[in-house]
């Protein structure tokens, strides 16, 4: 009797959990396809449900030259601030795992202070300092400010993988002869190419869509975010919603293709250890 009231009791949990579970993702995702759906919408925004679908207003976005011109400069910011972040979070990665110097817990606090901060004290921290170095701002600030911000996502990533990668490999190359530059590129970097790969994915997404930090270093050039936003001052419009249905694609896709590389990164060192 026991045993079928604990059944009961655990099915009842079950489906409040599965109740609760479908309600948090309508709350987050109910809006994102109420979007999708309207950029279909032939009557534009509002009346739902929509009645009549059409492709016009991709059709419209894609004559759109000022759209196209600040997803050209999007993609311009996110590629170089993946190459700043990279270039500056594996080494600090690294230093983090392998190396034992003085001030080490703060210099790791610092590195993944970026993560914590609020955008808009970043972006208004740099924009002071550009001023103060005389420095105009343009896409090249934004850039900079991307790459700053971005730098601790880099550090993360590629230190989990550090973490988890088998030293073994590393200290069989150094007995046999090679030095650590050539350990480093023909040990180390192939098996971190994943959790790499996985962080430059992310770094680009995030740079894509990044707001607060472009507002405050923002010259004459428009990245993507910024005019969107300053389209919908003067009101929602169906391209709006269309590019916004791209956008959301593109940012799915980067972020599903990393989460399987990091999946794949761990089981491969899984594997290699067992």
């Amino acid at each position: 009797m026991e045993l079928l009231v604990s059944d009961a009791n655990f099915a009842s949990g079950s489906r409040w959990l599965l109740f609760h579970a479908v309600a948090v993702f309508a709350f987050l995702y109910l809006p994102i396809a109420v979007l999708i759906l309207y950029s279909f919408n032939r009557e534009g925004v509002g009346g739902f449900p929509p009645r009549h679908l059409t492709l016009d207003w991709y059709r419209t976005l894609f004559a759109d030259g000022p759209i196209w011109d600040s997803v050209l400069n999007s993609l311009q910011v996110a590629f170089a601030a993946m190459v700043i972040s990279l270039t500056f979070g594996v080494p600090a990665a690294l230093a983090l795992d392998r190396a034992q110097f003085p001030g080490k817990a703060v210099f790791r606090r610092l590195v993944l202070l970026p993560l914590i901060l609020p955008g808009i004290i970043t972006g208004l921290s740099l924009l002071m300092l550009f001023n103060g170095m005389g420095t105009k701002l343009s896409l090249m600030t934004i850039v900079l400010g991307h790459g700053t911000a971005l730098i601790s996502v880099a550090t993360t990533e590629v230190f989990a993988g550090l973490q988890k990668l088998d030293r073994a490999q590393e200290e069989a190359s150094l007995d046999l002869g090679a030095n650590y530059w050539q350990t480093f590129w023909r040990i180390t970097v192939p098996n971190l190419k994943l959790p790499i790969i996985g962080a430059a994915l992310l770094i680009f997404t995030l740079s894509m869509d990044e707001i607060a930090v472009s507002f405050f270093l923002i010259g004459r050039d428009n990245t993507l975010p910024l005019e969107i936003w300053g389209r919908l001052r003067r009101g929602i419009t169906p391209e709006i919603n269309a590019v916004s249905t791209i956008i959301f694609g593109f940012s799915l896709v980067a972020i599903v293709l990393w989460y399987r590389l990091r999946v794949r990164g761990e089981g491969a060192i899984e594997g290699g250890s067992k």
